[in-house]
């Protein structure tokens, strides 16, 4: 327990901000996959990418503490690094502070303010207060830190790789399901995109980045779909709309139920279904949108073919830079299979789901232990600053 010597101090105090020249930051387009100089940004990974331009070093003494202005997120650098295009303070610890007691410290001060979405948090960071002990305590509360998240961290690792195993039975099913290993009795062919699409504007890309911009956008109107749309499988999220004199200019790549999109940008090959109630709208450059023949194909069953890894490898090429998307040309090429009939398809689909079922509660459970373990996490922080950590 901590004494009577125990005293707070506003967190701006504790540390010397090091400034960043516009010309030392590395734009994320820049990155490279390997290099001579790793660059931090805000993203929650460690290293975001690499330069090969050792004149973009940040001149600071070693160890740092980053953080994220609009991720919030926090990282001790040890090494020597650049700074991504914008969005982080590099925070030196004062000479009466222990760097990674700091680190801690901030983690623990982060976790008790609100998310304000991409507004900058440093502001409040800031202006938040740390009990600050002698550098003998500072040690001993490290040190006990470090050695309860390494314990929980075991626990997370095993974790992780019981979700990594799940996802890898997951494609195995599907794989399985769509070859027929679970229906031997239902004769399937294979068949096309372009014969599984419709005919007219079946499959369609979206339209050049100049045909929307934000300039076009209003408040309320048409919505304009966005990659994560197809990325989170949920066409609600968004906010962004047109009017409909832009709806219209835009007519061919309008979007109505029952339509799918697919992101071409980022996260690749992730599709959604436009539900029932789904707003009346348009896909923006980064997607591309499937319409399917009538009657040809179930659409879970479509869906699940589409996620499965044999057909993502049809459709996503995977080289030593970003994956791309197949064109509309190679995209018609690209085939599944499929059973004659709707009974049939959906003879498959509960194959598959009576098998995924089993994964979901799993993973369900995993997901539970993995949220308690960050509650631990938190609540290890928590009693390290509040002095209740023996």
């Amino acid at each position: 327990m901590w004494n009577w010597w125990r005293k707070m101090a506003e967190y701006k105090t504790l540390v010397k901000k090091i400034p960043i020249p516009p010309n030392l930051k590395t734009k994320q387009k820049d990155y490279l996959k390997t290099g001579k100089l790793a660059i931090i940004d805000q993203g929650q990974a460690l290293v975001g990418g690499f330069s090969n331009d050792l004149e973009k070093t940040i001149k600071c003494d070693l160890p740092v503490i980053i953080f994220g202005d609009h991720t919030r997120a926090v990282k001790f650098v040890t090494f020597p690094f650049g700074a991504g295009a914008d969005g982080i303070k590099i925070l030196q610890p004062i000479e009466s502070i222990l760097p990674r007691f700091l680190f801690y410290g901030t983690q623990y001060v982060v976790s008790k303010m609100p998310d304000r979405g991409y507004a900058r948090h440093y502001q409040y960071v800031e202006k938040e207060e740390l009990p600050i002990p002698p550098l003998v305590e500072q040690e001993r509360i490290v040190s006990k830190i470090e050695e309860l998240f390494s314990q929980l961290d075991a626990g997370v690792e095993t974790l992780k790789k019981t979700k990594a195993q799940l996802a890898v039975y997951r494609q195995a099913v599907l794989k399985e399901a769509f070859e027929g290993q679970y229906t031997p009795d239902v004769s399937m062919r294979e068949t096309t995109m372009g014969e599984i699409a419709d005919s007219k504007d079946g499959l369609r890309r979206g339209p050049f980045g100049s045909a929307i911009k934000k300039a076009f956008f209003v408040e309320s109107g048409y919505k304009v779909y966005e990659q994560g749309n197809a990325i989170n499988n949920d066409c609600k999220r968004g906010h962004y709309y047109i009017s409909a004199d832009k709806y219209n200019e835009l007519s061919s790549f309008q979007l109505r139920p029952g339509d799918y999109i697919v992101s071409c940008s980022g996260t690749i090959g992730k599709i959604a279904l436009l539900p029932a109630d789904a707003e009346p709208g348009v896909i923006n450059q980064a997607l591309m949108r499937i319409r399917l023949k009538s009657g040809v194909i179930d659409p879970y069953y479509f869906m699940l073919q589409f996620r499965s890894e044999v057909f993502q490898r049809k459709i996503v090429s995977r080289g030593s830079g970003m994956g791309n998307l197949a064109g509309i040309k190679e995209f018609k090429m690209a085939t599944m299979f499929i059973p004659e009939t709707y009974e049939n398809q959906k003879l498959i689909v509960s194959e598959i789901d009576s098998r995924m079922s089993v994964c979901d509660s799993i993973e369900q459970t995993v997901d539970a232990a993995l949220q308690q373990a960050e509650a631990m996490r938190q609540s290890i922080l928590k009693k390290a600053f509040e002095g209740k950590l023996i």
